[in-house]
């Protein structure tokens, strides 16, 4: 395992698991179960004794909140690719066997999803040792999870021969079926589900999208070959990323490949695809009921009460098989039978152009966050986080002026030519069109409560002078 790779997936539209999950901010970056985000979770699962420093490829938008989620567990961001634009698991995955296949001939790649929980991390880990045999001997290797119920949700692997615990030749892939088929296949023992986890060598992979996906290669090597550093990233050239076509690996490579092996994982897995799996996967008390946050469940029954606000309070009556949660701008209430069409929530929303369907109040940068507490028609307040040691860009507004109320921490203030230190319980005020920026000298993360008055308070009210951060 000297040349193992884990290549976590980062991307996601955010829209199975809404208003949890959104577009700026997907599940894998939410504590939904257990100590850390789903990410940060994936991230130390594939770790340790064996495995190499992981490769991340992820959107752009996403590029500070993995180095941020990664900085929290205690590990440094030294390999992220940054998608030009989502073109699906083929793409991301080729893109990533060309990156490491360049640096090491010999490396071999654990390819997962970073929005998935696996509670037993050392049986995950004993079933990809399983797994390696079967790669050295040219194989392409992928984790078919033992089904305990026959679920429509999920993708199926028929196997050759009925699983033992060693790698078993795949016969095909089966789309997710209906209920009478799911039953069927189980009963057969013959049936996995389909996890979307892959384990090869990286020129393995390459000479198979040579053979069944040979449009992809060329776009796909000249956005490697013609990355750019940037901040410790590495961008992939946006120009041949646009000729590519969107398409699973599954679809473009899996489906038609004859050298597939599949290592049968018994342990506890989800994809997390919805909110009964989410339920299915939580602590229940003795009547079915999961419970997270603020949140009171009364006479309830197989029911997942989720309060993600701080400032309510989410209490159910008598209620049986729904899920509730509650963020501080949205609230889903659905019935567990429809939690697989809370996609069509959020396509609605979109249509209609509600921005909760894409955006949190919160919004993630380099330095930090902010949130929006209160918009009126000439005034906002906001919330404003900054890491210790990190600074906002040298800017000015055109629209808007801006009072500053530090409440924790110290903040170094520039204004025009003055510079100065503001401590907790003291305030700063912007003039309109001054140029300004804001600082965290200390070792503490930096509050304040930011108070915008002005004609337009819009986030594109910006002029950069200087930016640390290369951000136009």
């Amino acid at each position: 395992m000297s040349s193992l790779y884990p290549v976590i997936l980062c991307g996601g539209s955010g829209t199975r698991l809404w208003p949890l999950s959104r577009k700026s901010y997907p599940k894998q970056f939410a504590p939904l179960l257990g100590a850390g985000t789903l990410f940060q979770q994936s991230v130390s699962r594939l770790g340790g004794a064996g495995f190499k420093p992981p490769l991340v490829v992820t959107a752009s938008d996403f590029r500070f909140i993995v180095t941020e989620q990664l900085a929290a567990i205690g590990m440094d961001a030294t390999d992220i690719l940054i998608e030009p634009d989502a073109r699906n698991t083929a793409p991301a995955i080729l893109a990533a066997a060309l990156h490491l296949e360049a640096r090491d001939p010999g490396a071999v790649m654990l390819v997962a999803p970073s929005d998935h929980i696996i509670p037993d991390g050392d049986a995950f880990r004993a079933a990809v040792t399983l797994g390696l045999p079967a790669v050295a001997a040219g194989q392409l290797v992928t984790f078919g999870i033992t089904p305990d119920r026959p679920e429509t949700g999920y993708g199926y692997l028929e196997l050759e021969a009925a699983p033992g615990s060693d790698p078993v030749p795949l016969k095909r892939f089966v789309e997710k079926p209906d209920a009478a088929a799911a039953a069927e296949m189980l009963a057969t023992g013959r049936f996995l589900w389909n996890a979307g986890i892959f384990l090869m060598q990286a020129k393995g992979i390459i000479e198979a999208f040579r053979a069944h996906a040979p449009d992809m290669l060329a776009p796909v090597e000249a956005a490697v070959r013609d990355a750019k550093p940037d901040l410790g990233f590495l961008r992939l050239a946006p120009e041949p990323w646009a000729d590519l076509r969107s398409d699973s690996i599954d679809y473009a490579v899996m489906e038609k490949a004859a050298n597939l092996s599949v290592v049968p994982y018994a342990g506890g897995w989800s994809d997390l695809g919805a909110w009964d799996a989410v339920l299915a996967a939580s602590q229940k008390d003795e009547a079915g009921v999961a419970l997270s946050g603020p949140a009171l469940a009364i006479d309830c029954e197989n029911t997942l009460l989720r309060a993600e606000s701080d400032t309510q309070r989410l209490v159910g009556l008598g209620l049986k098989n729904i899920a509730a949660i509650a963020m501080g701008d949205a609230v889903l209430v659905a019935d567990m039978d429809a939690a697989q069409n809370v996609k069509q929530v959020v396509n609605i929303l979109r249509d209609g152009a509600v921005p909760q369907a894409e955006t949190f109040p919160r919004d993630h940068r380099p330095w930090g966050w902010f949130e929006s507490l209160v918009i009126g028609d000439r005034f906002q307040v906001k919330r404003i986080v900054v890491h210790p040691g990190a600074a906002l860009s040298l800017q000015s507004h055109v629209h808007r002026s801006e009072h500053w109320i530090v409440v924790e921490g110290t903040a170094k203030v520039t204004i025009d030519e003055e510079v100065k230190l503001v401590t907790e319980n003291q305030s700063v005020y912007i003039p309109l069109g001054a140029v300004h920026r804001m600082e965290n000298p200390g070792k503490v993360p930096m509050v304040l409560i930011e108070v915008q008055t002005g004609s337009y308070l819009g986030e594109d009210d910006i002029i950069r002078y200087e930016d640390v951060y290369a951000r136009d």
